[in-house]
C-alpha cells in the first residue's frame, strides 16, 4: 500500500444505546448528490449567451454549493474532535474524513470562481470550467457519503448526545440563503427514496406541512421551471 492509499473503510464496532438519531446526515447526502448530478445537465442545457437561464441555474449552483459547504464546514468545526475525544478507534476514519474534505472544496472553490464569469456570458467557453468542477464535485460525493455513511454515522450515533446532534441540523439551516428555504425543502423531498413523505412527517411540523402544500411546493415548482428554461 503505497503511503497516499487510505486503508479499506471497516465500521466502527459501536455498542450500547444510541444517544441520537444520525439519520438526517443521509437524508442530506441523499440530497446534496442528487442535486450536483442533476446540476451538470442543467449547466448543458443553457443555450449559447442564454444569460438570463444562466442566472437562474448560477442561483442553483450557489445554492447547493453553499449548502455543502455549510455541511462539512459543521464537520469539521466540531464532529471530528467529538470522535476523537470519545471514540479514538475511529481515528483512521476521521483522518480519512478529513482528507476527503480538503480534496472536496478544492473542487467547490473551483465552482465558485467559474459560476460568475459563466453567468455573465453564458458562453459554452465559459462552461467548461463550471462542467469539470461539479463533475469533479459528483466524483468526490460519491466516494465519500458512502464511506461517511458506513463508518462514521453509526459511531455518531453511539456518542453524540441529541442536543449536540441537533447543533448540526441548525448550523445547516443557517446557511440557507434568504428566500431559499422552500428550495432547499423541494430539494431534499424529492432525493428521498418515497418522494419526501418520511422526510416531512419526521422534520416538518404540522403547520409547516400545511405551509408547503399551500405555498412552499408550489415555489419551488416555479423555481425548478426558471431553472429548467421553461
Amino acid at each position: 500500500m503505497s503511503a497516499h492509499t487510505s486503508p479499506p473503510a471497516r465500521p466502527f464496532p459501536a455498542h450500547g444505546p444510541k444517544t441520537c438519531d444520525a439519520s438526517g446526515m443521509i437524508e442530506i447526502h441523499r440530497m446534496l448528490l442528487h442535486a450536483f448530478t442533476d446540476a451538470l445537465p442543467l449547466v448543458e442545457s443553457v443555450a449559447e449567451r442564454d444569460v438570463r437561464h444562466a442566472r437562474w441555474v448560477g442561483v442553483q449552483l450557489d445554492l447547493i454549493s453553499g449548502t455543502l459547504h455549510a455541511h462539512h464546514e459543521g464537520e469539521d468545526a466540531r464532529l471530528w474532535t467529538m470522535l476523537e475525544t470519545r471514540a479514538p478507534a475511529c481515528a483512521l476514519h476521521v483522518e480519512r474524513m478529513k482528507q476527503q474534505h480538503a480534496e472536496m472544496v478544492v473542487h467547490l472553490r473551483a465552482l465558485d470562481a467559474a459560476v460568475p464569469p459563466w453567468e455573465l456570458t453564458a458562453t459554452r467557453a465559459a462552461a467548461v470550467p463550471v462542467r469539470k468542477a461539479l463533475a469533479g464535485i459528483i466524483a468526490a460525493l460519491a466516494a465519500h457519503f458512502p464511506d461517511e455513511e458506513d463508518t462514521i454515522v453509526p459511531v455518531v450515533e453511539h456518542v453524540v448526545k441529541r442536543s449536540e446532534a441537533a447543533w448540526f441540523a441548525k448550523h445547516g439551516r443557517a446557511a440557507t440563503p434568504k428566500g431559499q428555504t422552500w428550495n432547499v425543502i423541494g430539494a431534499i423531498l424529492v432525493a428521498q427514496p418515497d418522494g419526501g413523505r418520511a422526510w416531512k412527517k419526521k422534520n416538518l411540523p404540522w403547520p409547516a406541512r400545511v405551509a408547503w402544500r399551500l405555498k412552499g411546493e408550489r415555489r419551488y415548482r416555479q423555481f425548478r421551471a426558471a431553472i429548467e428554461g421553461r
